[in-house]
């Protein structure tokens, strides 16, 4: 039996609840993989955190068997745009029902959940405070806009298994490369054994992911969204932050976070910390996070005059640190403005756990890779000792 869309953009999905009725509290949606339901996923939310936080998962609007599923099923080829789109305006008209329009939504997917979660990030982003994508690709082929920068300022858990033998591996292979190169957002990805159920250390990572991300909103609010606007950088030459050259580097996306390729030659990394260490204010010391041989560029109280979003470690007025040979890239805390654009134009990455255990500004700034470059990475930290010094 084929799709049959029992569901039109009128139509109000079925779904399952669990957790808080309040209509103000956050609100996490989960998606099924297609051909099961509802069922299979809210089952779940017993495991993830508890107190004010609604769980809320909805069946598919098309009928597949006896299941369900987001989208027409096109073999090989991608998910049908206007398909999409399509299932897409359904469920934002039923997500503006859910109780207070400004409550918090995350977005949970199952293998094709995923993709559907990711049509739903790409087309309204400012809907969402985040996603936990499980074992499956977004449709990153499918006419959505995948701009680089497209999904700045929302937190992002990835798992994908190391034997998956449904989802094909060219597939989950772009989707983790895109969420970790060129998205911008704050990716927190790793990859679990198996990859045919959804198993108990999964749902322990992802529900560990999702209670910090529910804590730090409570604490600040959700992310600010980029609002399209070119920031100056008075900091840097020019006034304005050129494009970085050439493909994005390899950082890993776990902590403790560090680039892998495109490294900074040593003397580039001695040049430029000279360069910062001649800044208004600032002594140094060894870093008490990150690497061994991390350098720390601190304020003293006096100085220190900026919010806490302006610093790494707030106590100890540190706004930046440089990571030891042979990595060379920097961790720097920028006004989220500046980050935005740093990270749209290839100059930094967001922190694994940047909106979720620290705060949303919070970059990691590729080593330079030649002269001109160090006057770049240069500016940029300048902006974070800026920032701190208020």
């Amino acid at each position: 039996m084929g799709d049959q869309r029992l569901a039109g953009p009128a139509d109000i999905p079925l779904v399952a609840r669990w957790g808080t009725e309040h209509p103000a509290a956050p609100l996490v949606v989960a998606l099924h993989g297609r051909g099961t339901s509802e069922h299979s996923l809210i089952e779940i939310s017993p495991w993830l955190p508890h107190g004010p936080v609604a769980y809320v998962a909805v069946r598919g609007p098309l009928q597949l068997g006896s299941g369900y599923a987001w989208f027409t099923d096109t073999g090989d080829e991608p998910p049908d745009a206007d398909d999409l789109a399509l299932t897409c305006r359904w469920f934002l008209d039923w997500l503006d029902t859910e109780g207070n329009p400004d409550r918090p939504v995350l977005l949970i997917g199952f293998r094709e959940g995923v993709t559907f979660a990711g049509a739903l990030m790409l087309t309204a982003p400012e809907r969402f405070a985040g996603a936990g994508l499980i074992y499956g690709a977004l449709p990153l082929d499918s006419g959505l806009k995948t701009d680089r920068g497209a999904l700045s300022g929302m937190p992002v858990f990835l798992a994908h298994g190391q034997d998956d033998v449904r989802t094909p591996a060219p597939l989950l292979a772009r989707t983790w490369d895109w969420l970790a190169k060129e998205s911008g957002a704050p990716l927190w990805a790793e990859r679990e054994p198996g990859g045919d159920q959804l198993v108990g250390a999964v749902v322990g990572h992802l529900g560990t992911w999702l209670g910090d991300r529910l804590d730090h909103i409570r604490a600040h609010g959700e992310n600010p969204l980029p609002d399209g606007d070119e920031p100056p950088w008075p900091t840097v030459p020019g006034g304005r932050l050129p494009v970085r050259g050439g493909p994005p580097p390899e950082v890993t996306t776990t902590t403790p976070q560090s680039q892998v390729t495109q490294t900074a030659p040593a003397a580039l990394q001695e040049e430029l910390w000279t360069r910062l260490t001649a800044l208004d204010a600032v002594t140094t010391a060894a870093a008490t996070v990150g690497p061994e041989g991390t350098r720390s560029l601190l304020l003293d109280r006096t100085a220190a005059t900026g919010p806490d979003s302006a610093y790494l470690l707030p106590d100890l007025g540190e706004f930046a640190h440089l990571h030891p040979d042979p990595d060379g890239s920097l961790h720097a805390a920028l006004p989220d403005e500046l980050a935005y654009d740093a990270i749209a134009k290839g100059w930094a990455v967001p922190h694994p756990l940047a909106g979720v255990r620290v705060h949303s500004g919070t970059v990691l700034v590729p080593g330079p890779r030649d002269a001109g470059e160090v006057d770049v990475v240069a500016g940029i930290v300048a902006a974070a000792h800026r920032h701190a010094t208020g």
